[in-house]
């Protein structure tokens, strides 16, 4: 009767993680669904919503094309601003993730590792020093920034004993973010001309938003996010530790480069046609860890559609709260990040004790 037992052991248990695996895919496969469909509300709020509220009979003439009427040609002027945001946040949330991943840094996030305001120095120096002004021009020179941004401050925070640490990445980053914006700025203030043209994308926004400027962005934002999920299996062997990937037929060093480069790529692009925006890949990544685990394969794109989501509603609010006038979307994340951040440092600080 023993042997029996014993022998009816294994099925039993086999089954069992079978059906936890399959309760775990059931659950994520919902939030994602779930943060598609918030990402769906707050795309039609976005073309619903602003200075003139949109009817649905307007909502839909306005979807189709049609501009007959004042309120639908303001719903096909917005198409493109929300478009805009959907990219943006989407981009902005999965090189979040990744960054996170690749770093094993709970902290990093590319506004507060420096790498957007790199793209925006490279920009600004571009347009000061090399008289950029083809939009073209923006998305390469500020890719480069940021990869120049984001090597500069994985450079300096491996310095000393421990190696990257989460906090040493963190300080690394902050410090090198207000270093570029004082610069930004010096280089600004003599330039009335330039000044007054780029304020408003120093601060972030999607206002701007037009077709030219997303067919500009988006190869590099599609090939980005290939990239990043690509490298979804690796980033989750990176998790364990370089040792244990590597002896898993992991290879660490390409693994994180290629997903380093996918998010360089996102930040640069995304920072390129709307300005710095921080926070949102903070946010978004933790916000998804909670809710479905830490399995990449399943974070990274469910990272990029509440990013996606926060960003567009984000830009409805900073539309709302100002009416006639708006507040622009890198605002109104900040006010949502910074709070957050401060929650991730302390709870981050108690693990540690």
């Amino acid at each position: 009767m023993s042997s029996t037992l014993d022998l009816g052991r294994p099925p039993r248990d086999d089954a069992t993680r079978r059906a936890a695996a399959s309760r775990s895919l059931r659950s994520q496969a919902g939030w994602l669904t779930a943060a598609l469909a918030v990402t769906v509300v707050a795309a039609l709020a976005s073309i619903a919503l602003g200075v003139r509220f949109v009817g649905p009979q307007d909502l839909v003439d306005g979807l189709r094309g049609h501009d007959d009427t004042i309120a639908s040609a303001a719903v096909v002027k917005r198409i493109p601003r929300t478009l805009l945001a959907l990219l943006v946040g989407a981009a902005l949330g999965l090189a979040g993730a990744v960054m996170q991943g690749v770093t094993r840094n709970p902290l990093a996030d590319p506004g507060l590792l420096g790498v957007t305001s790199g793209a925006a120095l490279a920009v600004v120096t571009g347009m000061v020093f090399f008289g950029l002004a083809a939009p073209s021009s923006y998305i390469w020179v500020a890719i480069a920034g940021s990869a120049i941004a984001a090597v500069f401050v994985y450079a300096v925070g491996s310095l000393g004993r421990g190696g990257a640490t989460p906090l040493k990445l963190a300080l690394a980053g902050a410090a090198t973010s207000a270093a570029f914006t004082s610069l930004i700025s010096a280089l600004l203030l003599p330039r009335i001309d330039v000044m007054d043209k780029f304020r408003f994308w120093q601060i972030g926004g999607v206002g701007g938003a037009s077709y030219d400027s997303l067919s500009l962005a988006l190869p590099f934002l599609v090939l980005g996010a290939l990239v990043c999920l690509g490298c979804a299996r690796g980033l989750n062997s990176l998790a364990l530790g370089d040792d244990v990937a590597a002896g898993l037929g992991e290879r660490v060093a390409v693994t994180r480069l290629a997903a380093a480069v996918g998010a360089v790529m996102l930040c640069g692009a995304a920072t390129a046609v709307a300005g710095p925006i921080a926070f949102v890949g903070l946010v978004v990544p933790h916000l998804c860890r909670l809710l479905i685990g830490v399995d990449h394969r399943w974070l990274l794109p469910t990272s990029a559609v509440a990013g996606a989501a926060l960003l567009t509603a984000s830009d409805v609010v900073g539309r709302l709260v100002a009416r006639p006038s708006e507040v622009d979307v890198g605002i109104v994340t900040a006010f949502v990040g910074a709070p957050f951040f401060i929650w991730i440092v302390r709870r981050t600080r108690v693990r540690a004790l």
